[in-house]
């Protein structure tokens, strides 16, 4: 005869029980620094004009004779110069107004919908700063501030070439993951490991007290990518972010989400849209390390 049962069972006894959840997790979400460390500017209907003095000789004379007929110096302006308008990354999202009404609770259908969306767009955003074909910082580093690797890999000698290229006030590196790794692959093989700093609460490497910001959005091809190092800030004539305050719906700067209404099927539509761009000032604002070898390995004994 089997025993008796003198325990409620477990499947039994979690009916009664409560489950602690979490909110939807998207597993593509970084932590976009880059976005973080550029500073942003707002920018007036949209539209950014960067004016620029021209290269002209500018007559000056040290310590004048007496008499002597004083130069006359002129700084001229583009006629012509860059304006940058803001694009738009936009999306839509559909939640049924049935199942927001019925299953809202512990945590809100509309909501979870949107913060994944968010997430999304501002993903999407910092590849744009990257790779977008008008105003991607890839695409805007002015020739003469592009350098190769001496030799394959990224190596120490490699960053510091760069940083006399962008030696006025530099402020970090950018650089995919496995670029940053290859780099202290390098400076291990070397015997001079990079230190790290906090920032945001997590551990930078850094070289030369310049912090190598991680990007995933920084394209890889056979097995080669490159390396940015940039001065940021409007007064330091740097690499800024340009952003539209003001929009309606702004849920938080240039990101507005507004209602488009209930359609015949009970659906709930809503329209995101994340308006910004990215402008360099200066030609020696941004420095270019290309096509360095991020599959390199050394042997030890």
């Amino acid at each position: 005869m089997a025993d008796q049962q003198r325990s409620i069972g477990e499947k039994a006894a979690r009916q009664l029980s409560n489950t602690t959840k979490t909110p939807p997790q998207w597993r593509g979400a970084s932590p976009r620094w880059l976005a973080q460390m550029i500073p942003w500017t707002p920018t007036e209907a949209g539209v950014y004009r960067l004016n620029q003095a021209l290269d002209d000789d500018f007559a000056v004379k040290c310590s004048p004779n007496p008499g002597e007929a004083l130069p006359v110096a002129l700084s001229d302006y583009e006629t012509q110069p860059r304006e940058y308008v803001l694009t738009s990354i936009t999306t839509t999202i559909e939640v049924d107004t049935r199942v927001s009404d019925l299953f809202r609770s512990p945590m809100d259908q509309v909501k979870e919908q949107l913060t994944l969306a968010v997430e999304k767009l501002k993903e999407k955003q910092e590849s744009e700063l990257i790779n977008n074909r008008a105003y991607g910082l890839l695409k805007n580093v002015d020739p003469d501030m592009r350098i190769k690797p001496r030799k394959g890999p990224p190596t120490p000698d490699d960053l510091d070439e760069l940083i006399a290229l962008v030696w006025k006030e530099p402020a970090f590196f950018v650089a995919h993951p496995k670029t940053i790794a290859a780099f202290g692959r390098e400076c291990t093989r070397r015997g001079v490991p990079p230190p790290t700093v906090n920032l945001f609460g997590s551990p930078f490497l850094t070289w030369r007290g310049l912090p190598l910001v991680p990007c995933d959005k920084l394209p890889i091809k056979d097995n080669k990518s490159d390396v940015l190092l940039m001065r940021v800030g409007e007064r330091k004539r740097g690499v800024i972010g340009l952003f539209q305050p003001g929009l309606p719906g702004e849920v938080s700067p240039s990101l507005s989400v507004r209602l488009m209404g209930i359609n015949q099927t009970g659906g709930a539509a809503y329209l995101l849209s994340l308006y910004c761009s990215v402008a360099v000032m200066t030609h020696d604002a941004l420095g270019l390390l290309e096509g360095v070898t991020i599959d390199h390995y050394h042997e030890y004994a």
